[in-house]
């Protein structure tokens, strides 16, 4: 079973992901961290190691030495990601009709507790 979401940063379109990976990952305990290639950071790494869990990072291309990752274990990202489509489906969420981010904090919060607890 799938845990269901634990934090949410609402961001603008063109603010990268791995710009708040710190700020999601504060006070967070776990076996292991895992994240698309996108998150392939030295910092993010340390951080991870730093809360006593295993980084499951691929590499991103542009890096010069190849750091191995569990892929057994970043299968079960697949899950995640499916949980997170499921979320697109409501209209509501995919196109953000909300003018106030409250309001779209609100609704992600209630869409997700629908959607974690099937």
């Amino acid at each position: 079973m799938l845990a269901a979401p634990l934090h949410f940063i609402i961001t603008t379109g063109q603010v990268a992901d791995i710009t708040h990976a710190q700020a999601l990952l504060a006070d967070q305990k776990g076996a292991s961290v895992i994240v698309g290639k996108t998150y392939d950071s030295n910092a993010l790494r340390a951080l991870v190691t730093q809360m006593g869990a295993e980084s499951v990072i691929p590499c991103n291309r542009t890096r010069k030495i190849i750091i191995p990752h569990d892929t057994r274990a970043y299968k079960l990202r697949n899950c995640i990601e499916r949980r997170f489509n499921r979320l697109k489906h409501f209209r509501r969420f995919a196109t953000r009709y909300d003018r106030r981010t409250i309001h779209f904090l609100g609704f992600v919060h209630l869409v997700s507790a629908m959607i974690w607890m099937t």
